[in-house]
This record gives structure tokens, sequence and C-alpha cells, in this order.
């Protein structure tokens, strides 16, 4: 505070004293550098101050550029030289040396103020894990590796995190995981539009892990949550940052970020371009137990993406205690999807009937927005005291067309063509009121309700071409119409002692859920009402150990693409259909959680059982040689899982983390008269290194192995895979420059094997090695890309 009043008031002396200095004949010009103790980065708007030294009265003011560099002058000998900023301590200069009416001080040095910097909550490269109440936070901006990757990718370096191959992000193990971005539901977090991948690393503040939420959050997603905090500036002035990425596969983007922030209005912006390309290489064999015979394919696909970006937004500060915040977001995709299919099929004593080469032309645009509109209020009596408003729309579309051409290479002719056109729509509403009152200092209430409207269309029409004209096939045609409306009403009591703490709280959830094949007129339709409640303690035992524990009811809803009948038939031996008919599944979760500090290692360690009624499941059926998977209501899953991750600072260039999940799952159910009773185990983990190297430049290892599972039909194969980054400051800081590499060794894969008594059917994937390199410069007030989080005022 000391600080901040002296540089407001050089700030208004200034302008008074400048106009006496212009005028005084034989002026003392005083220069000098400001630098970093601990970085030797340069301090930009640090307040510089001349004070008599017999009166102690300021004689004049001014602040450093962005360089870091000042000059002052005065006409008075009698002086000293003050220099102050946040979060450093203030340097007083009694000594000049003076020549033809100049001082140079050169470079200044400023340590940092341990006093005020205690204060300060600081996460980045000093912890990348902070722990609350009832969540952790992962901060991810010193993830050299990630830097120029998506948030998928980001993602897979959280602790308890994981994603595979496809795409899809479990928690523990779990998948259902509900995505959120800046604490409520985006068409940025939808996986089924691939949306994450508009976001890149350097977007991302935070990500918050909570694996047990309290009733103040969406039921929704029986795994927890994952919410991912974006970045935007609060620094006063211009700041901003410029990045430019390139990789191969190809993978070339330009970002530019901007910030303006004034005494009521936080303007900020982001733009982004770029194309990148995804190969994949995938084999499948299906092969029928009743005749022996066998139908092989493999092949590569590709999804090669054009895209843009640009968000837009501001804070407007009515007053100390208000904040209005409108946002919008517009992207747009340009999307190509080729792919080249070897098929072969043998008879039982393993003669080849025939081989064809099936090939996909697929062309798609994707345009998609959102808007935001925020309303916070602070009450006098205590800043946590809010009352909080937001609406949110957003909208996703899809215009996709793709044509199929076999082609027979040898043995029965097997020569086809086919055509399928999609628009797809989803149009989402999100209105939330949260209000939060810290009663006292041991008590606070939360209230609050939430509104969702899913409301989505999907045309889908496939043709095949008989005697040169494309007809289309009614059985694989239709408009498929999903409409879902859930409201919530929470309330929560937490009360919170220096060493101990608990908070209670309850969820009701009314959902109504429509789904329609419009040209068969096949309707669905759920209405039910659920309880959620929520029960979370903490105890501090002493400084360095704290127990966490909780529990909370969760609820899995079908998604589209659970629901939706239809398929792509990129390989029409391999498809996968919805389930209008499936339920939502149901999971009681507990969780017991230590968090303790051994010298320069802290550690974190968790018991958690969860128990799932109507688990949903992908069962395989096989007909005329072709595997359809859909997903079905099975059973009960009751699973009892340990997990610790950690962190180690050997020294100041070396730091080691790690994370180890182990889950043992009981399963019970039946499908159809077949029984799906068995017990089995996953377990993963995750070992990471940062070295510091000389000349600012550090490098990140980090090797990650997830086991093999048992499925309902048959089993995954494990796989182990590892990243490597290195990271490089130039320009003081102010640049840096990033090499990563994604799955070093091309390890990473994804196997998977269904067996039953009258057909197997095998598959495989794999995307292999990911190089990016990357440049990113801050320039105003702004920092480099792989900002830390550590805001400087």
């Amino acid at each position: 505070m000391k600080s901040f009043i002296q540089h407001t008031f050089s700030m208004l002396f200034l302008l008074f004293s400048s106009s006496v200095i212009l005028s005084q004949d034989k002026n003392i010009q005083i220069t000098g550098q400001l630098i970093e103790e601990a970085t030797s980065q340069a301090i930009p708007y640090a307040t510089v101050v001349l004070h008599d030294k017999t009166t102690k009265k300021i004689i004049a003011g001014t602040t450093s550029d962005d360089s870091g560099k000042f000059s002052i002058s005065t006409s008075n000998s009698n002086f000293y030289l003050e220099v102050s900023f946040m979060g450093f301590e203030t340097k007083n200069i009694q000594i000049f040396n003076i020549s033809n009416n100049k001082a140079d001080l050169g470079k200044i040095i400023l340590a940092p103020d341990n006093q005020t910097l205690d204060e300060v909550v600081i996460t980045g490269e000093v912890s990348k894990t902070v722990f609350k109440l009832d969540k952790r936070v992962f901060n991810v901006g010193a993830d050299i590796s990630s830097t120029g990757a998506s948030a998928l990718e980001v993602l897979n370096n959280v602790p308890s995190v994981n994603v595979n191959i496809e795409g899809e992000i479990s928690l523990r193990g779990s998948s259902g995981v509900q995505m959120l971005i800046n604490g409520k539901p985006s068409v940025l977090a939808d996986e089924s539009s691939n949306a994450l991948g508009t976001i890149t690393a350097d977007m991302i503040e935070s990500i918050e892990i909570i694996t047990n939420p309290s009733a103040k959050y969406e039921a929704s997603g029986t795994a927890g949550i994952l919410n991912i905090i974006l970045k935007k500036e609060e620094k006063r002035g211009w700041n901003g940052s410029v990045s430019v990425n390139t990789g191969i596969p190809d993978n070339h983007s330009v970002g530019l970020s901007l910030n303006r922030r004034t005494e009521s209005f936080n303007l900020f912006a982001q733009l982004g371009a770029g194309y990148r390309s995804l190969p994949k290489d995938s084999e499948a064999i299906n092969r029928d137990l009743v005749n022996d015979e066998v139908i092989f394919s493999t092949g590569t696909e590709y999804r090669d993406e054009t895209f843009y970006n640009l968000t837009l937004g501001t804070d407007y500060h009515i007053n100390d205690l208000n904040v209005l915040t409108l946002s919008a977001n517009v992207a747009y995709e340009i999307e190509e999807q080729p792919s080249e299919t070897i098929f072969s099929s043998f008879d039982a004593n393993d003669a080849l009937i025939s081989s064809w080469m099936r090939n996909e032309v697929t062309d798609a645009t994707n345009p998609k927005y959102k808007y935001e509109l925020n309303y916070k209020k602070q009450f006098e009596n205590n800043e946590d005291h809010t009352l909080l408003f937001s609406a949110l729309g957003s909208f996703f579309g899809k215009d996709q067309s793709s044509e199929f051409i076999n082609t027979t290479i040898s043995g029965d002719d097997n020569d086809s063509d086919q055509k399928t056109v999609t628009n797809f729509q989803q149009a989402d509403y999100t209105f939330k009121a949260d209000y939060t009152n810290p009663i006292s200092d041991i008590y606070t209430i939360e209230t609050g309700a939430q509104y969702v409207i899913n409301d989505v269309g999907n045309d889908y029409e496939v043709s095949d071409l008989t005697n040169g004209v494309f007809v289309t096939d009614e059985a694989l045609t239709n408009n498929f119409e999903y409409n879902q409306k859930v409201l919530g009403v929470y309330g929560t009591v937490a009360y919170e002692r220096e060493k101990w703490g608990v908070k209670a709280g309850l969820r009701v959830e009314q959902t109504n859920l429509k789904t329609l094949l419009t040209n068969t007129n096949v309707a669905n339709e759920q209405d039910f009402t659920n309880l959620f409640p929520t029960v979370h303690s903490s105890y501090k035992v002493g400084e360095d150990f704290s127990l966490q524990a909780g529990y909370s009811k969760r609820i899995f809803r079908p998604r589209l693409w659970d629901l939706n009948p239809f398929f792509n038939i990129r390989n029409n031996f391999n498809v996968r259909v919805g389930n209008p008919d499936l339920q939502p599944e149901f999971t009681d979760s507990y969780e017991l959680t230590s968090i303790y500090k051994i010298g320069n290692a802290s550690l974190s360690s968790s018991l958690y059982h969860k128990y799932t009624t109507d688990m949903v499941e992908r069962v395989s059926t096989y007909i005329d040689g072709v595997t359809i998977t859909t997903p079905e209501n099975i059973g009960t899953n009751s699973s009892i899982g340990f997990e610790t991750n950690g962190k180690y600072r050997a020294n100041n260039w070396l730091t080691i983390t790690g994370d180890f999940n182990l889950n043992y799952f009981d399963r019970v159910g039946t499908f159809e008269s077949q029984v799906f009773d068995f017990s089995g185990n996953q377990w993963s983990s995750r070992l990471g290194s940062t070295i510091g190297l000389p000349a600012d430049i550090d490098v990140e290892l980090t090797g990650n192995y997830q086991s093999g599972y048992e499925t309902v039909q048959g089993n995954v194969t494990g796989y182990a895979h590892l990243d490597l980054g290195v990271r490089k400051k130039i320009f003081k800081g102010k640049a840096i420059v990033n090499l990563g590499i994604r799955d070093l060794f091309e390890s990473r894969i994804s196997e998977q094997l269904v067996s039953q008594e009258t057909f197997e059917t095998y598959s495989f994937a794999q995307r292999g090695r990911f190089i990016t390199l990357g440049i990113s410069y801050g320039f105003g007030k702004g920092e480099a890309m792989t900002y830390s989080g550590g805001r400087r005022r």
C-alpha cells in the first residue's frame, strides 16, 4: 500500500513539477535502469522519486519505461533518489557521481520484498499444484513441453487426468468428466465438437481438478469436473504477447493477445489462426468364429484443419463493488479428412476372397460462436460477500459432405461408391445466479440456481451409387433432434476454523430430455428429478500435514452421440451407433485425502470409493462381418482406488514430479441373457523432471504409463510414452523459444480386443510423433507466453 500511495502521489506531483523543471537552467539529469535481482529482467513502470534531503519533500518523479530505464532532472543539488515497486524492497540512493550535470547510475538491482511476497499467492514456477477445500488447482504456466499444443495435450499433463489417442478425457481412469471454462459450461469445452483444440496452451492459466464436487457445481459428470481457467491480464496500461508456432506433422499457428486496463475498463482481445494436420494409422480385424471368415483392414486417415479464432471482451468496473463483463468468441474451421484404407477378406482356409481400396474425401466447415454476460456485485462488509449473474449462449455448426470410393484390387468385385451429407447444429444456453455470504469469520453460506438448455439437430443422409446415379439409402438416412433442459437449485453451509472445517450442501436437479427421429417419428422422452447431497471436511494436523474428506452424488446424462442411432461409414465393417433409450448413470463418491510436506517434497495421497448404478458400457455385436458397437446400461460398478502425486525440488536446477493411480473394480451386470460379472484393475503413472541448464535453458522430460485393463467383452492394451520439452529465454526473458516433442519413441497406442463366443474384433490406432517449435514475445507490460501466473500491477 505504501508503494502504491507513493506511486500515485509522485504521478500527480510530476504533472506539476515537469513544467517547473523545464524552465530551469543547469538541471542535473539522473538516468539509470532497474533490474530484478533474481532474473536480471528489466522492471518497467516502477516509481522513481527525487526527495530533498533536508525537508524530505518530493522534488520530482517519473516511472521506468518498458526496458526499465528512467531519466529525471532537477535543479536542486541537495537530493536523494528513491526507487519503489510493489513486491520489491524500496531502494534509496544518496551518493551520485555528477559530471557535466549528468549522473548515470547504470543498472540498479532491486531485491524482492520477502514480507510482501509472503502475502501473495504465487503459482507457476513455485508450485504446479495448489490444494483447496474441495479441489486441486494445477498451474500450467511453466509446462514447457505443452507450448504450442492444444488444451487436450495440456490436460494430459495434469495429475489424475488422461487423454487417449481419440481425445477422450478420463479422470482417475473414469470417463464422464464434466468440462468447464472459467467455471461455466462452454462450447469450447464440448468434446463432441473438438472445440478444445481451439484453445492453446499459452491461453491457459490453470486447471482445477474437482474429483468430489460440492453442491455448488452442476451434478453431471460421474468422474468429476475439470475447470479450465483462461488468462485475463490485470495489469494497468497496454500489455500483450504474440506467438508463432510450427511443427511436424503440420502444426502452424500465430496468436496475438492484447489487454488494455484503465481505472474503469479492462479490454481484452485474442486473435489466432493456423493450420494443423492430425494423421492416424489404424488397423482392424473382424473374425467370425462360426465360419472362420476374416475381414482385415489397414490404412491412414487425416484430419486437416484450417482455423481462425477471435475473442473480444471487456470488464466494466461500474464502481469498486460492481463489475459488468461482456465477451464474445467467434471461430471458424475448415476441415478436410482424406483417408485410404485397404480391406481384405479371407475364407476359413486363409484364402483371399477379395481385396479392395476405400478412399474417403470429406470436406466440412465448422462455424461456432459464443457470447457471455456477467454481472458481479461485491458487498461493502466483505469482499467475499458476492452476487453473480451470468448468461451464456453458444452455437456450433457442421456442414459436411463425404464421398467414399471402393476400388477392387483383386478377387471378387467390391467396386462401389457412397456419399454422405451432414448438417449439424447445436445451440446451448446457460443461465446462472450464485450468492455467497460469509456471515461471520467461521460461517459461509452459498445458494444459487442454474438453467441449461441444449438444442441439437443432426440431419444425416447416405446415398449409394446405383446405375450411375446416387440414390438415398432410406434405412441409414434420418434427422435426429435432441432437446434437453436441466434446472438446478443448490445451497451449501460451511463452518471453518483455523484447523478444522466442514462444508455441507444439497442440490436438486430436474431433467427433461426429448429425442426424435423425424423421418420415422420415433420419439423418446425422459423426465426425472434427483437430489445430490455433498459433504466435505478438512483438518489441519500441523503446518505440514492436512486431511480432507468428501462425499458427493453424481449423474452422467447420455450425450448426443450416445443417443444418436446413426453413424459414420468411414469403415463400414466397424461402426458405432447411439442408443436413444439409454438411461443416465448415478455414482456415489467417497474420498479421503492427505496433504503433507517433507522437506523439499510435497505429497498428496487419496483413498477413494465409487459405486455406480446403470453403468454405461459400449457393447459390440457381430452381424454379417460387421461389428456394431452401442452404449448400453449394464449393471453396477464398485471401485476402490489409491492415488498419490507429489513434487520434489532437489535443488535450484532440478525438480521431480510424479503421479500414481491404482483402481480396483468389481463389475456386476447382465445384458440380453449374457452375464458380465468380473473383477479387474488398472493403473497409471507419470514421472516428470525439470532440469535447469546454464544460459537460461530448461529441459523437461515426462514419462507416462497407462496399464491395460479388462472390459465387459475383452481387454484394452497398456502403453508407455515419453514427452520432451526444451525452453530458452532470450531478450532478458521478454521472449521465449520452445521445442516440444510429443511421444518421442512413437509408443503411444490405442489397442483393444473384443472376444466373444461367436466373433472377435481387434482394433489398433497410433498417431505417432509430434514435434513443435514456437517463439513467443511479451510487449508493453506483458510477458512471454509462458506466463507463470504471478502478476505485476
